[in-house]
């Protein structure tokens, strides 16, 4: 991995109660809130200059601005959410360049086993747990916080152990 495990060490327990959030605020509410995506930034603000040298604090910087305007343009074509161009937006910083094909199979992985957890529990008594959610009777909508979330925090927790 691209990320070194120092870094995804001091990440790590900042950045998981954060993802715990996410999800399930999106799968009860279909929102990603403003408050954790701030939060997260600021993590990455606080952190990272402890946790990166400067001039790759600097460019993961730039990257979460690139990466926001291409969220906005996606949300306002219809292509995305809002909270979720947001928070990919704000979790951009943590991830290393190196790591992006590896963080798109790692995606594609959370994305699947999300959807199938999350549609199979639908159908099964375990929504008696949480009969209120809204994700359960959003049609076709998707609580993308459930995957965007996962795969943060378990492509962190990867970084601790196998990090450079």
């Amino acid at each position: 991995m691209a990320i070194t495990a120092y870094a995804a060490m001091w990440f790590f327990p900042f950045v998981l109660p954060l993802c715990f959030y996410v999800a399930f605020t999106d799968m009860a509410q279909m929102r990603i809130t403003n408050q954790a995506v701030i939060a997260l930034v600021i993590v990455f603000l606080v952190v990272g200059l402890i946790a990166l040298p400067l001039d790759v604090y600097l460019w993961q910087l730039v990257s979460l601005v690139i990466v926001l305007i291409v969220g906005i343009v996606l949300n306002a074509a219809g292509v995305m959410g809002a909270g979720d161009s947001k928070f990919t937006a704000a979790a951009t910083p943590f991830i290393a360049l190196g790591d992006l094909r590896l963080l798109m199979a790692l995606f594609a992985a959370c994305l699947l086993a999300a959807a199938a957890t999350h549609r199979g529990a639908k159908y099964t008594p375990l929504r008696r747990l949480a009969p209120h959610w809204d994700s359960w009777d959003r049609g076709k909508k998707f609580p993308m916080g459930l995957a965007l979330g996962a795969t943060l925090a378990i492509y962190l927790g990867l970084g601790t152990l196998y990090g450079a």
